[in-house]
């Protein structure tokens, strides 16, 4: 997601904002807990985020808020759970870029369809990426001893994703096709063990969000080579852009909420206004700034729109790329 698009979206919506802030808070339903599902592992930015949200979203509507994380096959998992699930407003699904505007091109067969099941409820935050690189690679400090090492050692360097097909997959393949890198890629179940795979010296790199490759370097246990944003992170600002480095390459994951379809209108606005709400939670954005995200309140059919945008991009990027699976 560009920074362009985001501020467009909070110019549009913000008097759409304004109205559904005024909201009155009441229980969607009374006698049962809502449920956050994250279709990734624990551990994850997706799901750190989730569970930020939970408490806020739950004082805001009297009514007791819970994460369940159902990972699989690209969160198409968790995301087809949601789409079977009740539409009266106790089940959401913390969606991604990839479950929402990728899967659908890698996936011959999904349990959901992305527009017909799901209905928009909010964007959430948008998260950069950066570039890290482990003690595997403990000669590799720049970019540059990064490309001569790889073209020296072509097939022989290593990086983690958190999917085929995932947001982090594509990163790095546009990232190799540009600089003209020969690279393995090594998919893992979700962003936590990816990461622990590159901590644990058994693949040599990987795109991660900026808040774990931040929490990961303290110790120097990695190295953040380069963000994949137009702007320098204000969480990172000694680790340079790719663009920087003279790499168009501006990617980034987004995260949004999302119920059944066929979940009432009434009810679908009455969520949207209490995460709009809950975004403001203190607490929240403390987590928000710890990620290096950004909180990207937005209406159903600004989400709708970013999600649809997004599909023309990664559509074209995915059959180019020739990615497929069953």
């Amino acid at each position: 997601m560009t920074i362009h698009r985001r501020t467009a979206l909070k110019t549009a919506l913000a008097a759409t904002l304004a109205g559904l802030a005024s909201a009155p808070w009441v229980r969607v339903h009374a006698s049962a807990p809502l449920r956050i599902v994250s279709p990734f592992n624990a551990g994850g930015v997706n799901d750190v985020l989730a569970r930020a949200m939970a408490k806020p979203l739950g004082d805001l509507l009297h009514q007791s808020v819970i994460v369940e994380n159902r990972p699989g096959a690209g969160g198409s998992i968790g995301a087809g759970y949601v789409a079977r699930a009740k539409p009266d407003g106790n089940t959401l699904l913390m969606g991604i870029v990839d479950t929402q505007s990728i899967i659908q091109f890698i996936y011959r067969k999904l349990p959901y369809d992305p527009d017909a099941d799901l209905r928009p409820v909010s964007l959430v935050t948008s998260i950069p990426i950066v570039l890290m690189v482990g003690q595997s690679l403990a000669q590799v400090r720049t970019m540059d001893d990064l490309v001569r090492l790889a073209k020296s050692r072509p097939g022989a360097l290593s990086y983690a994703s958190w999917g085929v097909g995932s947001i982090v997959h594509l990163a790095m393949e546009r990232l190799s096709a540009a600089l003209g890198l020969d690279l393995l890629h090594v998919p893992f179940s979700g962003q936590a063990p990816a990461v622990q795979a590159v901590l644990a010296n058994q693949v040599d790199m990987m795109f991660v969000p900026a808040g774990a490759a931040d929490a990961a370097s303290k110790d120097g246990r990695v190295r953040i080579l380069a963000s994949a944003t137009p702007a320098r992170l204000e969480l990172l600002p000694q680790s340079p852009t790719l663009k920087e480095l003279g790499v168009d390459l501006y990617m980034g994951l987004w995260q949004a909420l999302y119920a059944p379809a066929g979940t009432p209108a009434a009810t679908v606005e009455k969520l949207t206004a209490a995460v709009h709400q809950a975004m403001q939670d203190k607490s929240f954005l403390e987590v928000v700034r710890l990620q290096g995200a950004q909180p990207e309140p937005t209406s159903g059919d600004g989400l709708r729109k970013l999600q649809t945008d997004e599909r023309q991009v990664y559509g074209a990027l995915v059959k180019r790329l020739d990615i497929k699976l069953d």
